[in-house]
This record gives C-alpha cells, structure tokens and sequence, in this order.
C-alpha cells in the first residue's frame, strides 16, 4: 500500500500534536489542521489552518489530500472543545461553538474521508469521545451531549460505511493534561479519577495506544466501536 497517508484534526498542541508526530515517526505522511499555524515543525508533516466547521475550507484541504496522494487511509477526528460550566451558566453562545467543532466538524471532516476512502475500498475513521459520557458528569453537560452525539454518529456511519471497507471507532480518553482540561479545579479532576477502575490520569501513548489498534490493517472486523479507558 505504500505509505500510509493520516488525517489529524486539531494538531496545533496536545493530543493532536503528539498523535502527528507519532504517526511521522512511524512513517506517515501526516496532514494536520487547528485555527492557528503550529509553532513546531516535523518532517513528512503538512499543517492547513482552518476552522474544522468551515465547509469551503474542509472541502479544499481534502482536494488538497487528493492532489498530493491520490488517496486518505486515516482520519483522526481529535479536535474539540469544552465547557465546564453548569447548564444554568451555560449561554447558548457557548452551546452553538461546542456543538459545532464536536458535532459539526466531526460529520464534516468523516464525510468527505468516506468519499475518498471509497474510491480506494479501505479506511480506517477515529473519532473522540469522552468518559464524561458515560460518567454523566455534572457540570459539563453541553460537552455531554456534543460528545454523546459523537458517539452515535460513529455508530451509524460504521453501518454506512462498512460497504466502502471503512471502519468508524472511538476512543474516549479519561483526564489527559491538556488545556482541554487546565481550566477544571484539581479537586474535579481527582473526583471523576476516582470513579475509574484504575485510578490515575492518561497520558498522550495510553490515547495513540487505542488509535493504533483501530489503525491496523488487521482491524477490519472492527467498527462501530468505543473505547473508554481507564476502567469507565
């Protein structure tokens, strides 16, 4: 097959930033998007900044792809935002931006992967989800929901997809220390750790662990899926 080309969303820093250089590491050619320019750069690697709910903008970059590689064999959907606010708290201001990145640019980016991997038959689809779903945690519950959403749309395009031979998982990381996370009171963050069967924070390897399994050729009965660490 070559080298594997991979998809990042929301690789300017965390998560995403480790996720682009592991897979250039592991000879990747990696394609990356946030809003904003990286301040790192890495070989085998390509940034576009843009807004993952900007429909023109999305659809460029995967023309770009196109382009360049002729084909997409992965698609890490790990850009998001989140809100620890009460839903008393919460404006619909706040609302709109979390469902849009989570929800929106989620669906976007894994429509126009589908109509790539599709011409090629194989595709391997990674979206994020959360243990705060499960853990129905107070206090977020706009995120909640965005994320709930992500979940069930990983559900379905599994089945719309399978035909193609793309799988569509997910990965739902506990607390990683991300700015994701940086604005949550410690006390917070040591309550929902608690609740996991194995009681510590993730780290970046424990989240590219899980996306690595999802990636292998031999995943391909696998779809439909997430993953919750940490004993959730």
């Amino acid at each position: 097959m070559g080298k594997p080309v991979t998809l990042i969303t929301g690789t300017r820093k965390g998560i995403g930033k480790y996720l682009a250089h592991h897979y250039a590491e592991r000879g990747h050619a990696v394609v990356g998007c946030s809003r904003r320019e990286p301040d790192w750069r890495l070989d085998g690697y390509v940034h576009h900044a843009l807004d993952v709910t900007d429909e023109p903008a999305v659809k460029r970059l995967f023309s770009e792809v196109r382009k360049t590689h002729g084909r997409l064999d992965n698609l890490i959907n790990n850009a998001g935002i989140a809100s620890m606010n009460h839903s008393l708290l919460t404006p619909i201001s706040t609302l709109d931006k979390i469902l849009a990145t989570n929800v929106v640019g989620t669906f976007l980016f894994c429509r126009e992967a589908a109509k790539l991997m599709k011409k090629a038959g194989y595709g391997r689809i990674v979206n994020f989800t959360t243990v705060a779903v499960p853990l129905k945690l107070a206090g977020e519950a706009a995120y909640v929901a965005s994320k709930s959403a992500v979940q069930t749309l990983t559900e379905v395009l599994a089945q719309e997809y399978a035909d193609f031979g793309i799988t569509v998982n997910a990965v739902g990381p506990t607390p990683v220390d991300t700015d994701l996370i940086r604005a949550v009171p410690e006390d917070k963050i040591d309550d929902l750790v608690q609740r996991q069967a194995i009681r510590r924070r993730g780290n970046y390897a424990d989240v590219a662990n899980v996306v690595d399994f999802y990636l292998r050729e031999e995943s391909d009965f696998i779809t439909g899926q997430k993953l919750f660490l940490g004993g959730v």
